[in-house]
């Protein structure tokens, strides 16, 4: 059993905050009240007092779980990237209870058999991994694959993550497989017409290397497309990792008109732009690329007013060795888990954009509710997956959990500290406890 006493609660789905203490037992929060006293008497029951342990976290914030919907564990096929245990570590290391990973590995999550040994080793890692599959077999943009029988396997969602969905008519048919499964489907939006050396942004970061670059509107059109689809369909879609203003403004008109529509934007989006690229070359590329501070500002503004729900750090991590390779070879991606908490309360809560309950709603509880998932609140009776963390400590991100250290924030101080992770009741991060490293 745990007591943690003296913190700021911070519960996003029911909007409620206040100096409490936390009594956490058989995996759930047991009580909450504020200064809980003679518990070691009523609340271990015989078991041993030994067995209580107390967390002091006076000035420190109590939150659920952090959730996160798009990361790429790279397991099975590309593990000497990434593989499930580690992609785990450093989620818990970075405070997440719970993850969903994107289906594009080798072979694709296409099917029950591969979907299942995803799911067997995420149990072994002490925190929720989750999966999605994909839109099609293969990640072929050709037929199907079976949702209703997948997500009886056990899938959380479907994504065309990896190879964007181009063909139309299929986009429909797949959204209304989707909604029939009852599972979110995920779009990368990246039409490659208007792509010439993905990663970078056509425009200033373009012209520095002399190529390219990937046009804004490869983007806008596949949001626009997607949208008005949904619309029509009913499905329950998220916008990925969006990154342009255009985009922003086509979610928050569609969202009007009604429908179950999402978005989602990174860390490294909402903080960095095209200069970043410039300055750190492949440690900033990522697709969709990093564009311009208008693009930055109008992200921060779609947080803000709620039409981007999600924040999501697409972790994706890649080997030292890929990432040396010249700007044009070189894989895109970087790595996200260990640096998210941290980047949203330095760009968004310390700027004035969100307050931490918006912070901790969009990071928790607006994720876990969409994919329909354990988490995103702290109540009686809950799971007990929760997060201690200290908003003003600074800490250096020198290195990483993770196997790959791909990053624009590598070596950079942080401020944000996770001091504990605790999922399903277990403590699975401790600060300076050197737990998972």
């Amino acid at each position: 059993m745990i007591l943690i006493k003296n913190g700021y609660l911070i519960d996003p789905k029911n909007k409620q905050e206040g100096k409490k203490d936390i009594l956490i037992g058989n995996g759930k929060i047991l009580r909450i009240q504020e200064e809980m006293e003679n518990v070691k008497t009523d609340a271990v029951n015989g078991q041993g007092r030994e067995e209580l342990q107390i967390i002091d976290a006076d000035g420190l914030f109590i939150a659920p779980g952090l959730v996160d919907v798009h990361v790429h564990f790279r397991d099975p096929g590309f593990t000497y990237k990434e593989d499930i245990e580690t992609g785990a570590k450093a989620a818990a290391k970075g405070g997440f209870t719970t993850v969903v990973l994107m289906a594009n590995t080798k072979p694709a999550v296409d099917r029950a058999d591969t979907l299942q040994y995803i799911l067997g080793k995420g149990k072994k890692t002490g925190i929720h991994v989750e999966s999605c599959v994909t839109v099609t077999k293969g990640m072929q943009g050709k037929e199907l694959t079976d949702m209703s029988e997948l997500k009886k396997a056990g899938a959380a969602g479907v994504t065309d993550d990896g190879i964007p969905l181009l063909e139309e008519g299929l986009a429909r048919k797949a959204m209304e497989s989707a909604a029939k499964a009852g599972m979110p489907i995920s779009f990368h939006e990246e039409d490659p017409a208007y792509i010439e050396n993905n990663g970078i942004n056509r425009g200033k970061a373009s012209e520095y290397f002399g190529v390219g670059g990937s046009d804004r509107q490869a983007e806008i059109c596949m949001i626009e497309r997607d949208l008005k689809i949904a619309l029509e369909t009913g499905a329950v879609i998220n916008i990925q990792h969006i990154s342009t203003k255009e985009g922003v403004e086509l979610v928050r008109q569609a969202k009007k008109k009604g429908g179950n529509i999402h978005a989602e934007a990174t860390p490294h989006h909402f903080t960095l732009n095209e200069d970043a690229v410039i300055e750190y070359g492949t440690l900033a590329k990522m697709n969709p690329p990093l564009r311009e501070e208008a693009d930055r500002i109008a992200i921060l503004e779609g947080l803000k007013d709620g039409t981007i729900d999600l924040i999501a750090t697409d972790h994706a991590p890649h080997s030292e060795e890929e990432k040396k390779k010249k700007i044009t070879e070189a894989p895109s991606g970087i790595i996200g888990l260990e640096t998210a908490l941290s980047l949203g309360i330095e760009s968004l809560v310390n700027t004035g954009y969100l307050s931490m309950m918006e912070l901790m709603e969009k990071m928790s509880y607006n994720p876990a509710k969409l994919y329909g998932l354990q988490g995103g609140t702290i109540e009686e009776g809950a799971a007990a997956d929760l997060i201690v963390f200290n908003k003003e400590e600074t800490w250096v991100a020198d290195h990483f959990v993770s196997k790959s250290a791909n990053s624009p924030f590598l070596g950079k101080t942080m401020t944000g500290q996770v001091c504990y992770t605790i999922c399903n009741g277990k403590i699975v991060y401790k600060k300076d406890d050197k737990m998972g490293e």
